[in-house]
């Protein structure tokens, strides 16, 4: 039988089932109960939006986005977002799902953390940053009716939430530190991890070998 959270079905495919799996797996609660908000969370805000999803596909986005953060998916040598995006790939091609829609989440997992981009994309790329901007930072929050947020945090609670997700993030990239050159994470490290100073962008340009 499905389940409902504030009005929104989870779905309950072979292929929603084994991503739970997967996610519960590799993840410790805080980034299982943050990756089924952003699910509850991106498609409320797309109600709101007037935005419709395929609800399988922004339902692996949403499950996939952080798994670059996890042991198991972690790499060092790019982004933690694409590590999350490359996995959703392998499992959803495994499955059989179609090259376009296999792009859409792993474009949804790939931008989450790019500001504005993903609106500009189809709903199953918008509603995954929707999400996560929601959960993590607060954007949308006061748009949303306060009965659904308070049926979706106790469904998935957040007990320490910020300062767990910032270690979270430090942990997951603080050994990859130049893959966050031009993102948000670079803040992240600038705040936690001793020394650290992000690549600026104007002395790249300056230090180049171009001679002007």
């Amino acid at each position: 039988m499905s389940e409902t959270i504030a009005g929104v079905t989870i779905p309950d495919s072979a292929l929603a089932a084994e991503a739970t799996q997967l996610v519960r797996d590799a993840a410790r609660p805080l980034l299982y109960d943050h990756s089924r908000r952003v699910y509850l969370f991106g498609t409320l805000q797309g109600r709101r939006l007037g935005l419709e999803a395929d609800p399988e596909l922004l339902y692996v986005g949403a499950m996939f986005h952080d798994l670059g953060l996890t042991e198991t998916y972690r790499r060092t040598d790019q982004r933690f977002e694409i590590d999350g995006a490359d996995e959703a790939r392998r499992f959803l091609a495994s499955h059989g799902v179609p090259e376009a829609d296999i792009r859409k989440v792993w474009e949804g997992i790939a931008l989450h953390t790019t500001p504005e981009v993903p609106y500009r994309l189809e709903p199953e790329v918008a509603l995954v940053t929707a999400g996560v901007e929601t959960d993590v930072l607060g954007i949308g929050y006061d748009e949303l009716d306060p009965e659904d947020v308070a049926a979706v945090t106790a469904a998935h609670p957040r007990p320490d939430f910020k300062r767990q997700i910032l270690a979270a993030f430090t942990d997951g990239f603080k050994d990859r530190p130049d893959t966050t050159f031009g993102t948000v994470n670079a803040d992240v490290l600038e705040h936690f991890v001793p020394g650290f100073r992000h690549t600026d962008f104007v002395e790249v340009i300056e230090n180049s070998p171009w001679p002007e």
